[in-house]
């Protein structure tokens, strides 16, 4: 009874955060308005779907999932080496090293991105330092290396956090029982470690290719303006031009292609974890 009275809240908030703004979408998505949101004059069709699928749209998704797969190789390929160094330390030693993770993500999103555009300016840090050891000047800023940049610096914590936090539960009375067997360092990593391991690593690429595939802010700040991602194109459809039926459309499509991505991904870690040890 008291658990029933307990989750009201949650209900409430789901409900009016979460589904209601959800049923809007879809029903801007399928529908059409000849004279404008102001006029209650809305019509079934399906014209905002179809025009999703256009070659220019299509290249600008494509565009915007590349780049959020480079960003979260990157991260778990940065990650993961990270999140093994902080479980196999002293647990004085993780609270530091966990904290120094989770420190920037106190800082305004804005804010971090923002600094990297001193940092990768022409007369930025960056460049000055370059300049100091005598190396000609690099321009990264506006470009897919500074967007790249600026998601992996953003992002990177919500693949560490995952990833730590399974190794640190990990038993590890299974790799003293397999080194006491005579398994070496690279075997127990791929055999034991590695598997345990997946549903830190699956949770953390869901985390960071989800907010990366739809960015927006990133992109405007550290591209330039010069690169339209599918974040940006429903930004600019909702602030901008005003037309809430298409960017609805992209929004509903991006949540699809999203939600295929987490089922696979979902799929392989319970193949994984059937699959155990073996």
């Amino acid at each position: 009874m008291f658990g029933k009275i307990l989750d009201k809240p949650f209900i409430f908030w789901s409900v009016l955060f979460t589904l209601i703004p959800l049923c809007l979408i879809v029903f801007f998505c399928f529908t059409t308005s000849p004279f404008g949101l102001d006029q209650v004059d809305y019509s079934f069709s399906l014209e905002n779907l179809q025009k999703v699928f256009e070659p220019m749209y299509m290249k600008i998704m494509l565009k915007s999932f590349q780049l959020a797969l480079i960003a979260t190789v990157i991260c778990l390929l940065l990650g993961y080496p990270l999140a093994y160094k902080i479980a196999n330390t002293s647990m004085k030693w993780q609270q530091v090293m966990v904290m120094l993770v989770v420190v920037p993500m106190w800082m305004n999103f804005l804010l971090r991105t923002y600094a990297w555009l001193l940092i990768l300016g022409t007369n930025g840090y960056f460049n000055m330092f370059l300049d100091f050891i005598g190396l000609p000047k690099i321009e990264i800023l506006f470009t897919d290396a500074a967007v790249v940049l600026g998601m992996v610096y953003n992002f990177l914590p919500f693949m560490v956090l995952p990833i730590f936090t399974v190794l640190r539960k990990m038993d590890n009375k299974l790799v003293d029982a397999a080194r006491d067997l005579g398994a070496t360092d690279s075997v127990i990593f791929r055999r034991i470690i590695f598997p345990l391991s997946i549903p830190g690593i699956v949770s953390g690429v869901s985390m960071v290719f989800m907010p990366a595939a739809s960015t927006f802010v990133i992109s405007s700040l550290l591209g330039g303006g010069q690169y339209m991602l599918i974040g940006n194109l429903i930004e600019e459809q909702f602030m901008r031009i005003g037309d809430w039926h298409f960017g609805s459309a992209l929004s509903i499509i991006l949540m699809v292609f999203i939600l295929i991505s987490m089922i696979i991904m979902n799929k392989y870690d319970s193949d994984e974890g059937s699959s155990g040890l073996w």
